[in-house]
């Protein structure tokens, strides 16, 4: 049976112990010296003449003399408690009566001096003894470290250890089927190879941040049950160059020890991006650590059972060199939860929590569309918080549905006074952005409103998407620019263009980022239709001063006019629907209703705009 190692610190557990016993030693040998030598010490010093006065009267038992030092012990005393010193001469001499009490001559104790001289000597030589130990320990302690700078710092997650399985992941079906095949090539390497099939070297785990990349990778090591090697591609780069490559070597070389195993890298754009951007040259740290490591992939010998799987959320960004055949060949998108998923999900996050009968986690799914793992995990433990702030025994659904709008949308600022005047404004801005976008046919339906301030807003107006959609067509991008404009047009029909304010600030932002999205990556300019003129922003500084734009400045005043038009047609559209005489009503009453309570959810708001009216001239025709 193999030994088994010592847990990891264990020897450096039990050098702390020694050095602790040592000095706990010392301590206690110079403790006891101090106490032994200084026993006389302590004895209480009285005059001779009260001595020999006390002897005469018969107090004293006992009168021991040592050269010119008296020790007195008392009646009814087993040891000497004083202490004394005569002139020359014996007692009788000094006034003592013959047979007044017992008096014992001896030499004088020469074991105070003696310690005192042997303590002179070892102590001191105690001292620096153990003085130079320590200073050796903390050398040899740098040493060690010094000489471990370019060991991996991957850490080790063994079959020993709490594993996690497929079965414990809910969602990402697809990616579980093809990370299966790696599953089952280290759990049956054989069958693979009597067919001469050989299995991807390096899987790439593709996703948006929160999707479950390292759980689906601790997974895989779970299910093939083998050692899994966890490090992030930031812990090779160092200040020094050539240490992240000497990690990387480190790491494969533990790895292959431990055959058949996974090597988990994540967050790999951290060292994996395009080389030659020309900072640094060839001699860069971080290229230095991805040659390495793309060395040591492509050195692998295919008896090895070494897979790597690694994690980045920008793929765009990464080496070509990573990517080509033999290397990492095979890419997994991971993408954003669908519903079912979504309930899935939930479930597993509720399955240790107490909720009660109220609690609709399939409701929850459909509001939380494009909402990650990690994001319900979030909703899930919000939701536990509040109902612990209010002593609650069990999560509600009351609890669930402020935890779900405190993390998509920011915690209530109830804190926060305004006065009637701001308080007037919001109501009219989140009015508009509610009455625009429920009377728009492409528009998604109203969820809430409300006038108390939600993080870094004064006002909410919230849109929800009845279902998941995977595409959004030119319709529906125009209506979601006229909804965004709608609260910076009720604030000018209601007070003037001399009277809007900078709330609409972040509205007018977000929806020039969206029409310019639809002219530059999406095709959906008139003039420029169907061209495409995609800008990389994941590059260095360097590179967006060296490279141009992928379009002339012809173009670029095209795309500018294109953006204002979208613009100015969505603040038409938002302007025809507010200035209709029967939707000015509706307006009117939804923001009494707002002012009144302040917040409206889905059916209240709903009953509010039932009578608003779509006008003709604010209907789309030809895109």
């Amino acid at each position: 049976m193999p030994k088994k190692k010592a847990p990891k610190g264990s020897e450096k557990m039990n050098n702390n112990v020694r050095m602790a016993l040592f000095w706990i030693v010392i301590a206690v040998g110079i403790g006891l010296f101090w106490a032994f030598s200084s026993q006389e010490a302590q004895l209480d010093d009285v005059a001779i003449s009260d001595v020999i006065r006390e002897a005469n009267d018969g107090q004293i038992a006992k009168l021991e003399v040592q050269g010119n030092e008296v020790l007195v012990t008392r009646d009814g005393e087993d040891e000497p408690s004083q202490k004394s010193y005569k002139q020359e001469g014996n007692l009788q001499e000094q006034g003592l009566e013959p047979g007044a009490t017992e008096v014992v001559a001896s030499a004088p104790s020469q074991t105070g001096e003696t310690l005192w001289q042997l303590a002179l000597i070892f102590v001191p030589v105690i001292l620096i003894v153990a003085f130079f130990m320590y200073m050796m320990r903390q050398a040899q302690g740098q040493n060690n470290q010094a000489m471990g700078f370019g060991k991996s710092k991957a850490k080790l997650y063994g079959i020993d250890k709490e594993k996690v399985e497929f079965a414990d992941i809910a969602g990402n079906d697809a990616a579980k089927q093809d990370l299966e095949e790696v599953v089952d090539f280290l759990k049956h390497p054989k069958k693979y190879k009597q067919l001469g099939a050989k299995i991807p070297k390096g899987v790439l785990l593709v996703g948006n941040p929160g999707t479950g990349k390292t759980m689906l990778a601790r997974a895989v090591a779970g299910e093939a049950d083998v050692p899994f090697f966890s490090i992030s591609g930031s812990e090779f780069v160092e200040m020094f160059v050539g240490v992240g490559a000497s990690r990387v070597r480190d790491l494969f070389t533990k790895a292959k020890k431990n055959a058949p195993c996974i090597i988990f890298i994540d967050e790999i754009d951290a060292v994996g991006r395009k080389r030659g951007s020309g900072m640094g040259g060839g001699h860069d740290e971080r290229e230095q650590t991805l040659n390495q490591i793309l060395t040591e992939m492509d050195g692998f010998e295919t008896d090895t059972n070494v897979i790597v799987l690694a994690a980045t959320n920008r793929a765009d960004v990464l080496d070509p060199a990573l990517l080509r055949p033999g290397r990492f060949d095979r890419r997994t998108n991971i993408t954003l939860p669908e519903r079912k998923d979504r309930e899935a999900i939930l479930k597993v996050h509720f399955k240790k929590k107490p909720i009660d009968g109220s609690v609709d986690l399939d409701k929850l799914a459909a509001k939380t569309a494009g909402s990650s793992g990690a994001d319900l995990a979030n909703i899930a433990n919000e939701a536990a918080i509040i109902a612990a702030r209010r002593d609650a025994k069990e999560i509600s659904n009351h609890d669930l549905t402020e935890a779900f709008e405190k993390v998509a949308i920011g915690p209530e600022r109830k804190a926060k006074v305004m006065n009637e005047a701001e308080k007037k404004m919001t109501a009219y801005h989140e009015a508009g952005h509610a009455l625009v976008g429920h009377v728009l046919p492409d528009s998604d339906p109203v969820h809430k409103v409300t006038i108390i301030p939600r993080g870094g807003t004064g006002g909410v107006t919230w849109f929800l998407p009845p279902e998941d959609k995977s595409y959004t067509n030119v319709y529906e991008f125009k209506d979601i620019l006229a909804r965004a404009l709608g609260g910076r047009i009720a604030e000018k029909v209601l007070y003037g263009d001399d009277g809007i304010t900078t709330g609409a600030g972040s509205d007018l932002r977000k929806a020039t980022e969206i029409a310019r999205d639809m002219v530059i990556e999406q095709g959906m300019g008139k003039k420029l239709r169907d061209q495409v003129f995609h800008e990389d922003n994941g590059g260095m500084v360097f590179d967006k001063i060296t490279h141009e734009r992928p379009y002339s400045d012809e173009t670029a005043k095209l795309i500018d006019d294109e953006v204002a038009e979208l613009m100015r047609e969505a603040s038409k559209r938002a302007e025809l629907v507010i200035t209709d005489k029967t939707n000015r009503e509706v307006l009117d009453k939804l923001v009494d209703e707002l002012l009144e309570k302040e917040t409206l959810d889905e059916e209240q708001a709903a009953l509010v705009l039932k009578d608003a009216v779509l006008p003709k001239e604010a209907m789309l025709h030809a895109a």
